[in-house]
């Protein structure tokens, strides 16, 4: 995810300075007065919060005032209970300041913090491998799984049977190529597919077969509207599809594989003349997830081979 960061702060980079300035100043705007970022509605949380540093961080404007806010709220959730889903958004921000801005969100832990949180991430691990959603689920799910992967990466801790965890993954890869999120699903996906080929590339198991027909797997799912969809059976594209789409494709080195110009034609019609982005030409609302994944995504697309144009 660090080098995914870095990656995409390059190629925004090359973005004009007036759409930098404009998703700027509508992530730095959703900013809440505890330091954090909410979603649409509510109140901060964690997921949002990472999202919302995670922009800034492409954009290189995690520093300064913003990013001490976002360290007080990170601080303050460190002594409640944080459901998996957010145990990694908890990381990856704190690492995202580290990084960005210098600052460090666990100083002061217990000298053990790390080694203990991935003893507890093992609650949640099953006998074929995977990871399911929570201690009390029964049936590993391949996202979940990513996740604590990503976790046990950021904590810099040794991840147990990984030859193992390898064939969980393998197991949910079906016959066109792509993967499910659980084992009785016959449909594949862009975003299970994403991460059961990450999950695979990150336990040097991803073999040349797997990756190509994941690579055709992933094109398929583009649209005439130029985005990706969630799957086979959706009509309709999304930012979240399009950008994971389009990450995994470069991760894999087969960016090419996709019609770039029509992706960045949808990308762009997600953006919002106010800043922000919407999940889809169906979505009339603005958030700071979506914000991230429209800037990810032309990102990305000023990375590959081939300009995509304006």
């Amino acid at each position: 995810m660090q080098n995914l960061t870095l990656l995409l702060a390059e190629g925004a980079a090359r973005l004009d300075e007036p759409l930098r300035r404009r998703h700027t100043q509508f992530l730095l705007g959703c900013q809440a007065a505890d330091g954090g970022f909410p979603g649409r509605d509510g109140p901060s949380d964690l997921y949002y919060t990472a999202f919302g540093l995670r922009g800034l961080a492409v954009l290189g404007q995690l520093d300064g005032l913003p990013a001490r806010r976002a360290a007080g709220y990170l601080q303050s959730r460190l002594a409640g209970h944080v459901p998996l889903v957010d145990v990694l958004s908890l990381i990856y921000a704190a690492s995202l300041l580290e990084l960005a801005a210098g600052i460090a969100v666990f100083e002061g832990a217990l000298p053990n913090w790390r080694a203990a949180l991935a003893q507890e991430l093992e609650r949640f691990r099953r006998p074929d491998g995977g990871y399911a959603k929570s201690d009390q689920g029964e049936m590993s799910s391949l996202y979940h799984t990513f996740l604590v992967v990503l976790c046990y990466q950021l904590l810099e801790q040794p991840l147990a049977g990984a030859s193992q965890l390898a064939a969980f993954v393998a197991s949910r890869r079906r016959d066109d190529g792509g993967f499910v999120e659980f084992a009785p699903m016959r449909t594949s996906g862009t975003n299970p597919t994403a991460a059961g080929v990450a999950l695979l590339r990150l336990l040097n198991a991803c073999d040349e077969e797997t990756r190509a027909a994941a690579g055709d797997f992933l094109a398929a799912m583009q649209t005439e509207e130029g985005g990706f969809r969630a799957n086979g059976q959706i009509p309709l594209a999304d930012l979240l599809s399009t950008f994971t789409a389009l990450a995994s494709l470069a991760d894999l080195e087969l960016l090419h594989l996709a019609d770039l110009p029509a992706a960045a034609a949808y990308v762009r019609a997600l953006e919002q003349p106010g800043g922000g982005f919407s999940a889809g030409t169906w979505d009339p609302g603005v958030d700071v997830e979506y914000t991230f994944y429209g800037l990810g995504s032309l990102a990305l697309l000023e990375t590959a081979d081939g300009r995509t144009g304006r």
